[in-house]
This record gives C-alpha cells, sequence and structure tokens, in this order.
C-alpha cells in the first residue's frame, strides 16, 4: 500500500493552523469575473467536473465530498486513504453530466467548484445553479497556464491561502523552468507530435484544444493544430498517415501494442523511428486526462522525452516530489516503476 507522506501532511495542517485569522471578503472574482460569495466556514465542497476535483484534492483534499467519477483501485493506491474511495457523484458539466440539483442539495455542500472553460456556456450553467440552489459556485480558468491562479483563488475561498501558495509556486516555477529552457531550442528542433486518443487511437486535440495544452507549451508542433475546429475530434489513418509525426504519444496500452506491430501503422515515421511513448496515467493522466494540475508532471515528462539534452533531470525524482506534494503519497520504487511505464 502507497503510505501517505507524513511531511507533506503535516506540513499542510501546520501551514493551515498556523495562519493568521484574516478577515474574509464577502464576495470574490471568480476566474469568469463572476461574484461568488466566500463562505463563512467550507468544510464540505462538491466539484462539478473531474478537474476542479483533482485541484479541490491537491489543494484541501478533507474538503472534498466525493468525485465523479469513483476512483478505481489502481488509482486509489496512489491517493490518500479514505479520500480517494469517497463515493461517485456524478458531474454538472462536460460529457455525461449526472448530478442534478437535487442530488447537489442533498449533500449540502458549502461551495460548488468547476474549473475548465469560462465560457459564456460555463459562466451561465454556474449563474443558473448558484441562483437555484443558494451555493455558492466558483468557476476557475482551467487553461494550463492559469493553475497558481486558480490555486490562489481557491485558496482565499476556503481559508487555505498558504498552502494554495506553496502549489502554485511550484508550477510556476516548473513552467517558468521549462519555458526558459525551450525558448532556446530551434524551431527546426522541435518534433511534429500525434497525441493519440482511445483504443484506436484515432482521437486527438485540435488546435487550441485544451487537451494538446502542454505539447503546445514546450514547443512541439501539434500534428492535427492546423485541422478546422477546437477541442477532440475523430480522424482517420489516411489523416495520420498524410501528417507523417515524427513522435506518437499515447494514453492507451492496447494502441501502442499494436501500433508497434500494426502494418497499416508502419507507415509512420514515429512508428518506423520506434518513437511511440505511452503516456503515465496513474492516479490521473499525465497529458491531459483530465485537463487539471495533474499535467504539471507530465509537462517534466514531454520535456525529457522530447529534448532529453536540456533536460537532464532525474524524472523518477521529478514524480516522487510532485506525487509527495500534490497527491500527498510517497510513492516507493516498484511504485514509481509502475507509474512511468504507464500502465495501470
Amino acid at each position: 500500500m502507497l503510505r501517505p507522506d507524513r511531511r507533506a501532511v503535516l506540513a499542510g495542517v501546520a501551514a493551515t493552523l498556523a495562519a493568521p485569522s484574516l478577515a474574509r471578503a464577502a464576495t470574490i472574482r471568480d476566474g469568469a469575473g463572476r461574484e461568488v460569495p466566500v463562505p463563512a466556514k467550507v468544510t464540505r465542497i462538491f466539484p462539478a467536473g473531474p478537474p476542479a476535483a483533482i485541484l479541490v484534492y491537491t489543494l484541501a483534499p478533507d474538503l472534498l465530498l466525493g468525485w465523479p467519477r469513483a476512483n478505481r483501485p489502481e488509482e486509489r493506491e496512489f491517493l490518500l486513504p479514505g479520500i480517494g474511495d469517497r463515493p461517485e457523484l456524478g458531474r454538472i458539466t462536460g460529457r455525461g453530466s449526472s448530478a442534478n440539483v437535487e442530488v447537489v442539495l442533498g449533500l449540502k455542500p458549502d461551495l460548488i467548484v468547476d474549473s475548465g472553460s469560462t465560457g459564456r456556456t460555463y459562466f451561465e450553467l454556474a449563474e443558473r445553479v448558484q441562483g437555484q440552489t443558494g451555493i455558492p459556485y466558483a468557476l476557475l480558468d482551467g487553461r494550463f497556464d492559469q493553475i497558481p491562479a486558480s490555486y490562489r483563488l481557491l485558496g482565499r475561498l476556503v481559508g487555505r491561502e498558504e498552502r494554495a501558495e506553496v502549489l502554485a509556486r511550484w508550477c510556476e516555477e516548473a513552467m517558468a523552468t521549462i519555458r526558459g529552457r525551450v525558448a532556446t531550442i530551434p524551431a527546426s528542433q522541435r518534433p511534429t507530435v500525434y497525441y493519440a486518443r482511445g483504443p484506436r487511437g484515432l482521437e486527438t486535440g485540435l488546435g487550441g484544444s485544451i487537451n494538446v495544452e502542454t505539447l503546445t507549451f514546450i514547443g512541439a508542433r501539434n500534428a492535427a493544430a492546423d485541422t478546422p475546429g477546437n477541442g477532440l475530434a475523430q480522424v482517420s489513418l489516411e489523416q495520420v498517415l498524410a501528417w507523417d509525426p515524427e513522435v506518437i504519444v499515447a494514453i492507451d496500452t492496447g494502441f501502442v501494442a499494436d501500433v508497434r506491430v500494426n502494418p497499416l501503422w508502419a507507415g509512420v515515421r514515429a512508428v518506423r523511428d520506434k518513437r511511440v511513448h505511452l503516456a503515465p496515467k496513474l492516479p490521473f493522466g499525465w497529458v491531459d486526462f483530465p485537463p487539471s494540475v495533474n499535467r504539471m508532471i507530465g509537462l517534466w515528462w514531454l520535456a525529457k522525452l522530447l529534448y532529453p539534452a536540456q533536460f537532464p533531470e532525474d524524472i523518477r525524482r521529478l514524480t516522487a516530489e510532485f506525487y509527495g506534494l500534490f497527491y500527498q503519497v510517497a510513492p516507493d520504487d516498484d511504485q514509481l516503476d509502475r507509474i512511468l511505464s504507464g500502465r495501470n
């Protein structure tokens, strides 16, 4: 069993207890510019979708009512006991939304948190749910580079400002370091990458999609960037052959095993050059699955994968550090092997 990282847990508790008693603002402006009432005390948070659940868990796991989808045993192994196995609540936002207003009211949360798009659809949903339930609903900007700001905003909402600052600074320092090194890499040395999702590897993120933000951040050329549309899309094998990516990053174990021997994919340069990589995904995906702070360690993994000369850091050490600070658990060597292999 995975051990909770006692130093991380105690540091978080100590920081919370030592924080000065500050006057709480009556309202706070969320990531969509909405005025959200600040609860006098937050003990129960309902996450509107998976990205919000991860953000809340990493900041204040004790406040998380449950998960949009129940975590599987192999995922719970890398989460705090008693929290990783909290119940499935359904979701308010995104594909397959299943939690209605009655469900939310029955759980009596002090705060609803969403993280993702702040566009009109989600803005209006937040306003409607807050109006119907009377429960403050904070909509946080889920874009990758806005993660530090979202932590600070959420920290103020729930009274965990000091821990929020620690997490925000870790993210900022990682992004600044990686951005600075990538800036020195000539465009000719930045590979074309195809992000393969699903068992057939034919779902991918188009240009501007939140699902491929980390690839864009590290300067990789997304093979599907010029395809009309945004978000996720199904593509044909013929299209992948035409793109002829230098690297394939995938999330499905079966697809990776098949593509390496499938003659239909043999013409793709990444397959010929043996540059098909299975992204880690325990307890959450490192590239986008879902697109939350779990992508921060994935940013280091992608940078080392694509630019090994510029990123000599030990990915095992970085992984242990990230899991200790954000997930508050300490993976042992065997568990690190399993995480980094990309398998369940």
